[in-house]
């Protein structure tokens, strides 16, 4: 059945606010070019979102023409504020943006492992209320959290889970009642970071891929024709868990130790490093592996320049080649269970070591499977947790500011 006036009207509208918020400010001009719409359509559904307060004149195109330069439309962003939260064992990181995901303020908090659970939690809340006065906001419309551990597919919820903080669970509901306007959304880390990569990073061109998380611990997504999986207890993914050869023991229910994590997790790494003679001071927030893996792709790059550059090369080129033994046996094994075709080294880790580590592991691979399947290096490192957050927040929030009246 045709759709009636009113359905019809929403649908564009819903059109042109989408096209604004990814490729925007627009003409009038352009929107009826990106969506085939006639001008009369096109100019009564800018006045009706103009008219609504979604949408604002910003300036004007700069396009050479006769008569008035055209207006350029832009979604009035401060219609609604987001919170995205990258929350840590070791910390929090804050970032406040206005509805079209830009930037107004961001800062990180540590909160010492000593750090009892209510305080931990006040410090946390007192935290985002700081950094929302800063960005210059009174309030939050949608705040979206990464966390590492399980999300109960059921309620949404951040599972119990030996190791971590328990002021990580008690955060959620805290925010909820201090921010009782907010709606407050909590997502694995690791399917978040996905998401940011798929979105913006290295998987833009991918609707099925895998990212492996390699940052102070190892996780993995699983995107499978543009959905994200998550399983049916939301443990899709937990790859820290997966027995693998070269450790000492099994991992249990309630350890990982033994099992993938004890090969591929920044402690693992480092020590790995040390055993080479490859070290390096990481840099501020991220995993001591990050250091070491950045140093050794830089000395191997460096080559020969002197006999002591020779002998660093080497000894780097060495560790690379160990670590990369290590992560194709994680990546074998998820290549082996679901073919994705294309496997990205997410995290510190994985960014650091780039093109460089990302082609040996896939070197391995190539030997290990008959599966054709690319490597790539993540684009955003460690910080695609907040990214992704900080989309899902968005999305969330406009999926229910532009809702047509009514919904």
């Amino acid at each position: 059945m045709p759709a009636s006036p009113r359905t019809a009207r929403a649908i564009n509208d819903r059109l042109a606010l989408r096209l604004l918020q990814q490729d925007g400010p627009l003409t009038a001009g352009q929107l009826k070019k990106l969506t085939g719409l006639s001008r009369p359509t096109v100019a009564d559904l800018v006045e009706r979102l103009t008219a609504s307060g979604f949408v604002q004149v910003v300036g004007e195109a700069g396009e050479t023409r006769r008569g008035p330069n055209a207006k350029l439309y832009g979604i009035v962003a401060d219609r609604a504020h987001l919170a995205a939260l990258d929350v840590r064992t070791e910390g929090v990181t804050v970032l406040v943006s206005d509805l079209v995901g830009a930037v107004r303020a961001e800062a990180a908090l540590p909160i010492g492992g000593d750090t009892g659970t209510g305080p931990a939690v006040e410090q946390a809340v007192a935290h985002v209320e700081r950094v929302l006065k800063e960005a210059g906001a009174d309030r939050l419309h949608t705040v979206g959290i990464g966390a590492p551990g399980l999300i109960d597919p059921a309620g949404g919820e951040l599972r119990d889970s030996s190791g971590l903080p328990e002021w990580h669970r008690q955060l959620v509901a805290a925010l909820q009642e201090r921010l009782p306007e907010a709606r407050v959304h909590v997502e694995n880390e690791t399917n978040l970071a996905a998401l940011a990569e798929q979105r913006e990073g290295a998987a833009r061109d991918r609707d099925t891929f895998v990212l492996l998380w390699l940052g102070h611990g190892t996780g993995a997504a699983v995107v499978l024709d543009g959905t994200l999986r998550r399983g049916a207890s939301g443990g899709t993914g937990e790859i820290g868990f997966l027995p693998v050869p070269g450790t000492p023991s099994l991992p249990t229910a309630t350890d990982c130790d033994g099992g993938f994590h004890s090969l591929a997790g920044s402690a693992a790494i480092t020590q790995l490093a040390s055993d080479h003679g490859v070290s390096a001071a990481p840099r501020t927030h991220e995993p001591p592996a990050a250091g070491a893996v950045r140093e050794a792709v830089r000395a191997v790059a460096g080559g020969a320049e002197s006999a002591e550059g020779a002998d660093l090369a080497g000894a780097s080129g060495r560790f690379l080649d160990a670590l990369a033994d290590r992560l194709a046996v994680g990546v074998a094994s998820v290549v082996a269970v679901l073919d994705p075709g294309c496997v990205v080294l997410g995290g510190e880790v994985g960014q650091a070591g780039g093109a460089e580590l990302a082609s040996r592991v896939a070197a391995r691979v190539r030997r290990m499977s008959p599966l054709p399947t690319e490597v790539r290096p993540g684009a955003l490192g460690g910080g695609a947790v907040l990214r992704g957050a900080l989309l899902t927040a968005r999305d969330r929030a406009q999926d229910q500011v532009f809702a047509p009246p009514g919904r």
